[in-house]
């Protein structure tokens, strides 16, 4: 199989890269940054280079991930233009390819703002510019049935695993150092995926037959959420570092809102407030049924993920 695999710089693009060669196929990462798991340099803003660059290489089959991903944007949805008039060019440079069979075309999870369980898969509830963003990402796919070839959606839930964010590395370094504290004392059920999980789901929505995967969408995520105390206590175990106390939720709110009066006057980088508590309040929990039919068993446990995490964040420093 002979794939070209888009942001092939990015976190989750160099873990479907690495799988993606493990498994033996031909692979061509393409990003606008240099980089390991990078071959083609090119921005998919420019349309031109874009589908000289895809003709060129003449895939089987595509996994799109190139995309603007924070959600630092609050004004102006055209900030996310990878997201809208990137996807539109790349229909065109796959339109204009004939080799080209396949494509998977990522989306996110942020479609519907967390804790919204859409009634079906075109039932949107974005909070962020982001999110609609990639509401547009899938209109636009559907619009075009995938420029005529097979095609997917898929949805990535939260990603964790070597090679995630700063801002991960630094919630995982605080339970580390002993600075991180539970919100209460009950289970907090997530969604989550486990980076090497991910891409191995990638892998095998490019081998399932047509009739699995056209004109369909999954959610990417672990079949079975994680308890985010019991995620938490993993690494804290892991890491050797004193246990994790529990605060109780009407005294982490009122921390909460100290931390918005901090933030409030400057200090951006305060780590806890009302935004942060909401994110770890708010469940989250996918239907992967459909996933795990067509994808099949995970290689990766929850407690391997974890063990693999430790030892490169020990590893990075």
């Amino acid at each position: 199989m002979k794939v070209l695999v888009t942001g092939s710089s990015g976190f989750i693009g160099q873990a479907v890269v690495r799988r993606l060669r493990a498994e033996g196929c031909d692979v061509a990462g393409l990003d606008k940054a240099s980089g390991a798991a990078t071959d083609l340099v090119c921005d998919i803003l420019d349309a031109g280079r874009l589908s000289e660059a895809v003709q060129g290489y003449a895939p089987d089959t595509l996994v799109h991930l190139a995309a603007r991903i924070d959600l630092d944007e609050k004004t102006n949805l055209a900030g996310y233009a990878a997201n809208i008039e990137g996807v539109e060019n790349l229909l065109a440079a796959v339109r204009s390819t004939p080799s080209i069979r396949r494509a998977i075309w990522t989306s996110s999870q942020l479609v519907c703002r967390v804790g919204y369980v859409p009634r079906s898969e075109t039932d949107y509830n974005a909070d962020t510019l982001y999110g609609k963003s990639k509401i547009r990402t899938e209109q636009i796919v559907r619009e075009e049935d995938g420029a005529g070839r097979e095609w997917c959606l898929a949805r990535p839930t939260t990603v964790w695993g070597p090679g995630m964010s700063t801002h991960y590395q630094r919630f995982l370094h605080m339970m580390e150092r002993g600075y991180y504290f539970h919100v209460g004392n009950k289970p907090l059920w997530k969604s989550y995926s486990y980076i090497e999980n991910i891409a191995f789901q990638y892998w095998r929505l490019l081998q399932a037959p047509a009739e699995q995967i056209h004109r369909k969408m999954f959610y990417l995520a672990d079949y079975e959420p994680i308890d985010l105390l019991a995620w938490c206590d993993a690494f804290q175990r892991a890491f050797g570092a004193r246990p994790i106390p529990h605060v109780p939720v009407g005294i982490a709110r009122m921390l909460a809102l100290c931390g918005d009066a901090v933030n409030a006057i400057g200090m951006k980088g305060f780590p806890f407030n009302s935004f942060r508590l909401n994110n770890v309040l708010t469940q989250y929990q996918f239907d992967l049924k459909p996933t795990a039919a067509v994808c099949g068993p995970l290689p990766y446990t929850m407690e391997q993920g974890v063990a693999a995490t430790a030892a490169w964040l020990r590893s990075a420093r």
